[in-house]
This record gives C-alpha cells, sequence and structure tokens, in this order.
C-alpha cells in the first residue's frame, strides 16, 4: 500500500485520467474530491462490498434457477 500525506486543496494523479484532491479535513474527517472518466466506477467501501455481495448472490441465485429447471426437463432415452 502506497501512503501519501497531502494538505486541503493537494491532489495525487492515479494513471493519466484520475484526480483525487483533499477537499477538506476537520474533526477526524477528510472530504475527497474524486475526478474519473464516467466508465470508472467510484465507490465507497461499503457501498462495493454490497454490491458484489448482490451480484454474488444473484449469479447464485441464476445458476440455482438453472439447475431448478434443468431437473424438470425430461430427458430423452
Amino acid at each position: 500500500m502506497l501512503v501519501l500525506t497531502r494538505k486541503t486543496e493537494e491532489s495525487i494523479r492515479i494513471g493519466n485520467n484520475i484526480v483525487i484532491t483533499v477537499l477538506e479535513c476537520n474533526n477526524g474527517h477528510t472530504k475527497l474530491g474524486i475526478n474519473a472518466p464516467k466508465e470508472v466506477p467510484v465507490h465507497r467501501e461499503e457501498v462495493y462490498e454490497r454490491i458484489k455481495s448482490k451480484n454474488q448472490a444473484s449469479i447464485f441465485n441464476q445458476d440455482l434457477s438453472g439447475e431448478l429447471l434443468k431437473s424438470f426437463v425430461k430427458k430423452d432415452p
């Protein structure tokens, strides 16, 4: 993990097209501004984990539904 120290209004750049700027720091909270292309998803970690969990559940349910449907289809001898 790379650890950087930045002050308010200072930025870091990731690649050619992502810029993260420290907007405000006070009372143990830091407000960040993230400038990234629209096709790059940007989420808080807890939101990302929720999305990932729902996607995994959806895939599991699709697989389960497919297997259930296969069990009802008669196979020709």
